[in-house]
């Protein structure tokens, strides 16, 4: 009912009585009167005349309803954990595929190899249920995709190169501003679900505790619509892995990649290996030249340039 009205109000562009609402959505004026209540308690500054109502300014919100066609999938949350627990709940409780949960913050987020993820208030946080008709043995396109299709929408929405680093992280000017996770289930020759998580910085400052990382706000100057790039970026994610091959995404992914023909040190959980990143072979695995002239390919690990 919430979305309902934000979407007279936005459609509208004036002062609307609460009778018109009350008519137009067949519920009581002191529904309507809650609902807008509740409304400027969320952020949304909407101003109560004796003609009626009218939208001001809404906030940088996240709300399902913000989502019209897709608010039935979406699952906000003003603060939680992490939204890769909230969704891997979902997953196994048979959620529809592109199921999203979206965090305002998270507590204990996660990057790759365990590390803890930074997520303070003005960053994107977000995690993708899916359900690919692909073997499991495959499942590495869809995260290829998911992080090239990012750096293609950030670059089109803000006219910025952003750059993928491999396995998946978005760099722009060599600082990290987006990391990706991936949590897979399975049964033999069948993926159960396939959450992909992101976090994006946004509006937030992350050099406070890393210096090695920057935000789109402080890259372009200016705080940034997180709907708008949350919107795009659905669109286009699930367009991409619905309606195209995922065959060539590799190939597609490595005319965006910042870690090809550059010295590279990869660290494992068994062991760190250091060369020259010169190709990402068919099966998402970084070839690495070694200094003995060797060849290595690494299927996953922690990759610093």
């Amino acid at each position: 009912m919430k979305g309902q009205i934000l979407n007279i109000f936005r459609k509208e562009k004036r002062v609307i009585s609460g009778e018109t609402l009350s008519d137009q959505l067949g519920i009581s004026r002191v529904s309507i009167w809650k609902h807008i209540k509740k409304l400027q308690e969320l952020g949304y500054q909407i101003a109560a005349t004796t003609k009626g109502y009218q939208l001001i300014r809404s906030p940088d919100a996240l709300y399902p309803w913000e989502f019209t066609d897709r608010r039935s999938t979406v699952h906000f949350f003003d603060e939680i954990p992490s939204t890769m627990d909230v969704a891997r709940d979902l997953a196994r409780k048979n959620c529809p595929n592109f199921t999203v949960v979206i965090a305002g913050r998270q507590t204990a987020g996660r990057g790759r190899m365990q590390r803890f993820w930074l997520s303070s208030e003005g960053g994107l946080y977000f995690t993708i249920v899916l359900r690919p008709p692909i073997p499991p043995v495959l499942s590495y396109r869809i995260n290829y995709a998911a992080s090239m299709v990012l750096a293609k929408t950030i670059r089109q929405l803000y006219n910025i190169d952003a750059m993928v680093k491999w396995p998946n992280d978005i760099l722009v000017n060599g600082k990290k501003i987006a990391g990706l996770l991936s949590e897979m289930e399975a049964e033999s020759d069948r993926i159960t679900y396939l959450n992909v998580g992101l976090g994006i910085n946004v509006n937030n400052d992350p050099t406070i505790t890393e210096p090695g990382a920057s935000s789109l706000k402080i890259i372009l100057g200016k705080e940034l619509s997180r709907k708008q790039l949350l919107t795009e970026y659905l669109d286009r994610y699930e367009h991409r892995i619905i309606n195209r091959s995922l065959e060539r995404v590799v190939a597609e992914w490595k005319t965006y990649a910042a870690t090809l023909n550059r010295r590279v040190k990869v660290v494992t959980n068994q062991e760190t290996s250091k060369g020259l990143a010169v190709d990402v072979d068919e099966n998402g695995a970084l070839v690495l030249a070694l200094d003995d002239g060797t060849i290595k390919k690494i299927i996953y690990g922690d990759c610093f340039h």
